[in-house]
């Protein structure tokens, strides 16, 4: 577990057993520290549900679905899981001797207020977990504190990565099932993207847009090892893609960092969008895949904030004019194989 899924889970416990406290407080009259229990075996696992933490396989079943029928199948889940989990606290506590019971089904049973109220937070869950997951995680999160109602200038860490080929699958299967392809591929972006603690900001045609803050993209090499986390998710799976594209998908990324400005724009439809040259810089050098025939790119003004020598094969691959940009780029190829040596100094 990195550290921000550690705090995540730190501030989920704590504020999970205050909302619980709170309650007790609200409707018996008094804070009960059994109110914080109950809320962590009722809620946790719902949490944990939607984190991927619990379940995953169905989860991702779930995610695939369309909203109304999302809502309703994460409703019955996530009733289905705080019933047994106040229930075994429930159980727990009584034998304990915290809960006085006098029989096996008062224990089994959830009361009806308990019920009411389970069966709305499940609707508030799932449709709060929906739009979350519709938005983006980072997203959503910043919408809903304003974070960026007034632009901000910041450092990011951009990946561009799209599908090599894909005008010619649409030629030769249609243009229905090259979705179908952009969609099973963006889906195997999304569990390497949320490890290397990115967020996929956008889809572009056959490309995907993920990004991360510049301190949490290079911390590990985090930014670079999300490009072969998705490759080595890929190649896993290679006979599946075989056998249902007849194909295993072909990528080109491209990575670059540096100052931008971030804001909020829209009236009726908000989005935070990124402005500046590195967006377009990260644009032109994932062209530049094609023409060095290189899969994976890097540029070396943010290969210098990493070392990463010692597991990927970097090569440098000189100074390079770059579309729309006043002055050449330094790029390097990121490779698997033997190490080479390292090129660029890690910045003190």
């Amino acid at each position: 577990m990195n550290r921000y899924s550690f705090g995540f889970w730190i501030f989920v416990l704590c504020a999970v057993s205050a909302s619980g406290v709170f309650f007790s407080w609200v409707f018996y009259g008094q804070p009960s520290p059994l109110g914080a229990v109950f809320a962590l075996f009722t809620c946790v696992p719902i949490i944990a549900l939607e984190r991927g933490a619990l379940f995953p396989r169905m989860y991702s079943r779930l995610a695939a679905l369309s909203t109304p029928y999302y809502i309703l199948a994460t409703l019955l889940v996530t009733y289905v899981l705080m019933y047994l989990g106040s229930a075994a606290c429930r159980l727990l506590l009584w034998s304990l001797g915290y809960l006085t019971y006098e029989s096996w089904s008062e224990v089994a049973v959830l009361p009806p207020s308990a019920l009411f109220s389970a069966l709305g937070v499940s609707a508030i869950l799932s449709f709060v977990a929906r739009v979350r997951e519709l938005l983006g995680r980072d997203i959503f999160s910043s919408l809903l504190i304003g974070r960026y109602r007034k632009p901000i200038e910041e450092e990011r860490v951009f990946l561009f990565i799209d599908l090599a080929g894909s005008t010619s699958f649409a030629e030769e299967f249609g243009d229905l099932r090259a979705q179908q392809l952009l969609s099973a591929l963006f889906t195997t972006f999304a569990q390497p993207v949320r490890r290397r603690n990115g967020t996929i900001d956008d889809y572009v045609g056959d490309a995907a847009i993920i990004t991360w803050p510049m301190a949490r993209g290079i911390k590990n090499a985090n930014c670079v090892h999300c490009v072969f986390d998705i490759l080595d998710a890929i190649e896993a799976n290679s006979e599946k893609w075989i056998r249902k594209f007849g194909q295993v998908p072909r990528l080109r990324a491209a990575l670059h960092g540096g100052t931008i400005i971030t804001a909020e724009i829209g009236v009726d439809h908000h989005k935070i969008t990124y402005f500046g040259d590195t967006v377009n810089t990260t644009a032109r050098l994932e062209s530049l895949c094609r023409t060095l025939d290189a899969p994976v790119l890097i540029s070396s003004d943010l290969a210098k904030h990493m070392d990463f020598t010692g597991i990927l094969r970097a090569e440098y691959l000189g100074m390079h004019a770059v579309r729309g940009r006043g002055q050449s780029l330094g790029v390097m190829a990121l490779s698997r194989g033997k190490p080479a040596l390292k090129l660029v100094a890690k910045r003190a």
